[in-house]
């Protein structure tokens, strides 16, 4: 019992940690960042360096990165999972080399993957500086989190589900749509989540690849600027722009938990769904 409630207080007290480090962080960007927030900040385009105006364009440029990136990310890293998971012994050679190369991918600085993206999308594929370097090459970013989490998912599920199908004759794909997948749900929503926040806050990368501009773009090969790129811009190289970069900040954070929200909202969705095509 005594081993019991000291570990039932070390978890409450490491969660009351964790909340209290995050209202905290919050709080110190809540404060002075609700001052300048308002609709026309959200709408207008940036002013004088940022300094005044608002920033519309750069959060539809910061929109269209993240989609870019994770309708790119997404499929690639499900299907290499699968891949992995199922159709791949644990032990076996390409099992160990695409785990190993996936671990040191999950290490690599984001300054070597805007260097990379910059060489082999901007310069050797020809897309410059643009949203669609700065999406892809965030995709590379976040394949490593999306492939293992995924893949720890779906070997999470009990193998009585893989007999249990085969018994009834039930096809590979059929045992993986409606039962390891939906078995496999949080793990694939809680690396869609870890996916999505290193890439809305990704900002060395985004340099190199998506550029600085703060227009409006007129198509994924226009050069946008995201948010996490503003605020360094504000923060560091444009003075008297710190108003505008905590209310940039503060915008960056609403948008991470309602991307989180929509996400989870709709894996719940699938998840519902695939139950109820299954019964």
């Amino acid at each position: 019992m005594f081993k019991n409630a000291l570990a039932t207080m070390l978890i409450w007290l490491t969660a009351m940690m964790v909340s209290g480090l995050f209202v905290w962080l919050l709080s110190d960007i809540l404060i002075p960042g609700l001052t300048h927030l308002s609709w026309a900040f959200l709408a207008e385009a940036p002013t004088n360096a940022g300094r005044s105006g608002g920033i519309g364009p750069i959060i539809i440029s910061t929109l269209l990165i993240l989609l870019v990136a994770m309708l790119t990310a997404t499929p690639l890293s499900l299907a290499t999972a699968v891949l992995l998971s199922e159709f791949t012994q644990h032990d076996s050679v390409v099992g160990r080399l695409v785990r190993g190369s996936l671990d040191v991918l999950a290490g690599v600085p984001s300054i070597v993957f805007g260097l990379f993206g910059n060489a082999f999308f901007c310069i050797y594929l020809g897309l410059g500086f643009s949203i669609l370097s700065g999406g892809l090459t965030l995709a590379c970013m976040v394949l490593p989190i999306l492939i293992r989490t995924a893949e720890q998912g779906l070997q999470s599920a009990p193998n009585d589900y893989r007999l249990a199908a085969a018994a009834l004759g039930m096809s590979r794909s059929a045992t993986l749509v409606h039962l390891l997948l939906p078995s496999a749900a949080p793990a694939l929503i809680a690396g869609l989540m870890l996916g999505i926040g290193r890439a809305v806050a990704e900002t060395a990368a985004l340099v190199f690849t998506s550029g600085y501009v703060d227009r409006m773009p007129d198509s994924l090969f226009d050069s946008g600027r995201a948010l996490s790129v503003h605020i360094y811009d504000l923060s560091m190289n444009v003075a008297g722009g710190d108003t505008n970069a905590y209310s940039s900040a503060l915008v960056l954070i609403l948008l991470l938990l309602i991307i989180n929200s929509v996400a989870m909202s709709l894996a719940k969705q699938w998840l519902h769904g695939s139950v109820v095509a299954y019964e």
